[in-house]
């Protein structure tokens, strides 16, 4: 599949469902070639931050500078594949509203960017292929005797077999809610785990001032069907897991 945007064709469907068995899914979809010798480019590959604010610039005005949640307001979420050998950077950013990359330096661009608007209806048993790039962590509760408030940590999944599981408790088997009894919520499909694809990534972090930035990322593909569309269409539309502003948790359909 490629770093390449969904495409807008639409999903094999089974027999025709009742009202509510379906969701639209609308957003804009950007993909960005950049040359990694350029040096916005190769600082967006070495850090996490930077790459961030790569991503950001390609919204301005949409919201009020130092808005502390501009990213899910616009529905920005991001990927990104590097290919050394070619000296590609491709980026894929999906939003809610209109992308201008002309802040870019031109001499980092490798192709004139693709923008193309996603609208796709999703059924209930509609399979389609995905992609995603996931920051698959675990939460352990603070000792006994931490103050009231006191945050768990956050500790990353590094063995292919429990990010597998990280993912599959994110699964939505037909019939069952789109919130699990633990409170993790669901992507409104099913897979099969055992065909699933599933690749551990190199890390990203961040010098300072974000010293403690440092980012497990793992790559998971396979075939989804989809049990509860509003709930998939939104997992489409917010991202998945932890580290979105990070390039994590963007769901690739086609």
């Amino acid at each position: 599949m490629g770093h390449h945007p969904v495409n807008t064709t639409t999903a094999t469907s089974p027999a025709p469902s009742a009202p509510g068995d379906a969701a639209r899914f609308v957003a804009t979809q950007s993909l960005l070639t950049l040359d990694v010798r350029h040096p916005f480019a190769a600082k967006s590959l070495i850090d996490a931050q930077d790459m961030h604010r790569t991503v950001m610039s390609g919204f301005p005005g949409w919201v009020d500078d130092g808005s502390r949640d501009a990213r899910s307001q616009m529905g920005v979420l991001s990927t990104w594949t590097v290919d050394l050998r070619q000296a590609r950077l491709n980026l894929v950013v999906q939003s809610s509203v209109p992308a201008d990359w002309s802040a870019v330096p031109r001499g980092a661009v490798a192709q004139a960017p693709e923008i193309l608007t996603v609208d796709r209806t999703f059924r209930t048993g509609d399979r389609v292929d995905f992609r995603t790039v996931v920051n698959p962590v675990r939460a352990i509760p603070p000792p006994p005797g931490s103050p009231p408030k006191t945050r768990g940590t956050r500790v990353p999944h590094t063995r292919p077999e429990h990010v597998k599981r990280w993912f599959s408790q994110r699964l939505q088997p037909s019939g069952e809610p789109p919130v699990a009894p633990n409170g993790v919520v669901r992507v409104g499909a099913d897979a099969d785990t055992e065909r699933l694809a599933l690749r551990m990534l190199p890390r990203v972090s961040s010098p300072a001032p974000h010293k403690g930035l440092r980012i497990a990322r793992a790559e998971i593909k396979g075939t989804f069907t989809v049990t509860d569309p509003k709930t998939f269409v939104a997992a489409l539309t917010q991202g998945i897991g932890h580290a979105r502003a990070y390039s994590c948790g963007l769901l690739l359909v086609r």
